[in-house]
């Protein structure tokens, strides 16, 4: 699937218990630029935090099988001393490029987000939980 990850966010459709680390669960992308967007699953992976593509929908929120289902998306993030997260990788699947990324929480009136920035704070996106 061609899905946009250059911002690497992700809403969260899925909530988590209150023990585990509050980036666990399954998150959206953002819409590539067909409108497909997938699911991320964000888990321990050993030491670190990696995320699978679970699934994978048309613009239409149809249902597709993405030859993306299955492939690290995430992997090698960790929890900084600060609650930020850092030296991992992200995939952008639609440009086949590897980012370097670092995540950090923002709360809004409309609950919490996580920001996800690639590279450099040049290239950002946000989109809040469920």
């Amino acid at each position: 699937m061609k899905n946009t990850l250059v911002a690497a966010a992700f809403a969260a459709v899925l909530t988590v218990p209150a023990f585990a680390d509050p980036v666990f669960g399954t998150w959206k992308t953002i819409p590539d630029d067909n409108g497909r967007f997938g699911h991320i699953e964000i888990k321990q992976c050993g030491d670190t935090i990696c995320g699978e593509m679970v699934a994978s929908f048309e613009a239409n929120g149809n249902k597709y099988k993405s030859d993306n289902l299955g492939k690290n998306i995430v992997w090698n993030m960790m929890l900084k001393k600060d609650g930020k997260y850092g030296g991992g990788k992200i995939w952008s699947p639609d440009r086949d490029k590897t980012y370097s990324s670092t995540w950090s929480w923002l709360t809004a009136a409309t609950g919490s987000r996580l920001r996800a920035v690639l590279q450099s704070s040049v290239v950002t996106a946000e989109h809040g939980r469920g």
